[in-house]
């Protein structure tokens, strides 16, 4: 993997799973002494990383991984409703039997979760599952505007699993592949916009429990 790419993921990846808390400030010239480089592939990084919304760079005052405000996460939610969506919508016209297949290795995978507790691959499953529903949609836009914003409500995950009973989220999990399997195999437009759409929502409304809001994002 590029040294440039490794670095960025790394940081994000601690930025997702709470090893650089919200608040946190983060050291440029010391991330560059631990990866080995010079500062100019952290300093990229940082500015991606203020891209996707998970840090605020500050002139003369560093570098601050951004705060967790679920109302803020919510707006997101709502755009990211219509458009897992019209993800679904474009991938049952277009599913493959390979992709299909591939969903339900997915399955398998999460279904040892439940024996490992491994909290990463979880959400490396969450990630693998809408990589297979993007490509099945195969609208490149479409997928870079649901990724972006896929990347800021992700954090919510770390939140969840200190708040809930982690098999339970690893069976929600199971199921909603087991689910999307099923839509996607019937080949339905409208069922699968309309069964993604609910996928969003009912997240949603499963973290919104723990900051207050239980209200439907609709």
């Amino acid at each position: 993997m590029n040294k440039n790419i490794y670095i960025y993921n790394e940081i994000k990846r601690r930025i997702l799973f709470f090893e650089y808390p919200p608040g946190d400030m983060l050291n440029e010239k010391g991330l560059a002494v631990e990866f080995g480089v010079s500062r100019t592939p952290v300093r990229e990084a940082f500015l991606r990383l203020e891209w996707d919304k998970l840090v605020v760079i500050m002139p003369r005052a560093g570098i601050m991984v951004t705060r967790v405000e679920f109302q803020q996460l919510r707006d997101i939610f709502l755009i990211r409703v219509p458009l897992e969506g019209l993800i679904g919508r474009l991938a049952a016209t277009q599913i493959t039997s390979g992709q299909l297949s591939d969903m339900k290795v997915l399955k398998a995978r999460c279904e040892k979760i439940l024996e490992t507790n491994n909290r990463e691959e979880l959400v490396g499953v969450d990630l693998d599952l809408r990589g297979i529903l993007s490509t099945a949609a195969n609208n490149q836009s479409l997928q870079e505007v649901s990724d972006h914003l896929y990347c800021q409500t992700q954090r919510l995950w770390a939140l969840i699993f200190d708040r809930a009973i982690f098999p339970t989220i690893v069976q929600a999990e199971v199921d909603e592949i087991v689910q999307t399997i099923e839509v996607l195999t019937e080949g339905v437009p409208r069922k699968a916009e309309e069964f993604r759409r609910q996928v969003i929502i009912d997240h949603v409304n499963r973290v919104g429990k723990f900051f207050g809001y239980p209200q439907d994002p609709e």
